[in-house]
């Protein structure tokens, strides 16, 4: 099975043989995957090296030009360190690009915490009409990169990760997928969180919807699956209350309590695994179920 990335690097590869209007910019990050796509679009795949601010700058150049741009390199590198130029080169130039991450919140602890990212999410919502997404598996991945693309000249963040489901979900890009249906409250998980979760309340008479896709926040959904009053649990693999807002303003004309559940925000000093991050932080199935189950009883 292929990762997120991997499937990234051979979706786009094959698009841009077929669309004219794409473009791939990286920061040497994958740079390695996409030598035939070079070789054979070399205006069209550019490699500014470890320059992440040049990064977002020339997709910006490419968006003014009519292009549509793909941006890639790790989260921490594509969101974080060129903010500033994520919000004059895109938002307030009023174009918009495809920027594509990889290695999620903490894929790869022993870069240090200079490759951890739980923070992008939070960091985006401080810019106006963003689209996000967070697939949960590669087939995910590569439908909503699809989306993502043909997108009209959206500003889209598709964020990838190693951490991953089991088995894809058919979902609609920006709209809530419900996986179970319960009566004493609503679990969602977004991306590869879904696995635990469904672990965690296996057997609870919760409503389980999953969300592939965050920003536009579902509030529709949201809404949907709860009742006149409601209890909603929101499990994120990134920044915890990333979306609680969003989930408060979805319920503000009814009783609710929302938790929310995610990466904390102290400072992170730990190496590990994928794994031993989620027991750290409370977000492997069986803290969750403790977790959830404290709430809703």
């Amino acid at each position: 099975m292929d990762t997120m990335r991997e499937r990234f690097i051979d979706l786009t590869t094959r698009l841009l043989e077929d669309d004219p209007r794409l473009a791939v910019v990286l920061a040497d990050i994958s740079a390695a995957g996409f030598t035939r796509a070079a070789e054979r679009h070399p205006d069209r795949v550019i490699n500014v090296g470890i320059r992440e601010q040049l990064l977002i700058g020339a997709a910006g150049g490419l968006a003014l030009a009519g292009m549509r741009p793909i941006a890639h390199t790790f989260a921490s590198f594509l969101v974080e360190r060129p903010f500033e130029q994520v919000k004059l080169d895109l938002v307030h130039q009023g174009v918009g690009a495809v920027l594509v991450s990889a290695a999620g919140s903490y894929d790869w602890p022993a870069g240090g915490r200079t490759h951890m990212s739980p923070g992008d999410v939070a960091l985006l919502d401080t810019l106006p009409d963003w689209t996000v997404h967070v697939p949960g598996h590669p087939d995910e991945a590569e439908q909503l990169l699809r989306h993502a693309v043909s997108d009209g000249d959206r500003n889209v963040y598709v964020r990838l990760s190693e951490h991953r489901n089991e088995h894809a979900l058919r979902i609609e890009p920006g709209r809530f997928t419900t996986v179970r249906r319960g009566a004493k409250g609503v679990v969602v998980a977004v991306g590869p969180m879904l696995d635990a979760v469904l672990a965690a309340t296996s057997g609870m008479d919760v409503t389980v919807l999953y969300a592939a896709t965050v920003r536009p926040f579902d509030a529709a959904g949201l809404r949907a699956a709860t009742d006149r009053s409601a209890d909603v649990v929101l499990v994120e693999p990134y920044l915890a209350g990333t979306s609680a807002n969003a989930a408060h303003d979805a319920l503000a004309d009814r009783p609710h309590r929302v938790l929310a559940l995610g990466v904390p925000r102290e400072e992170h000093r730990q190496y590990g695994s994928i794994p031993e991050h989620l027991a750290a932080y409370g977000l492997d199935a069986a803290s969750l179920r403790d977790r959830i189950g404290t709430f809703l009883w």
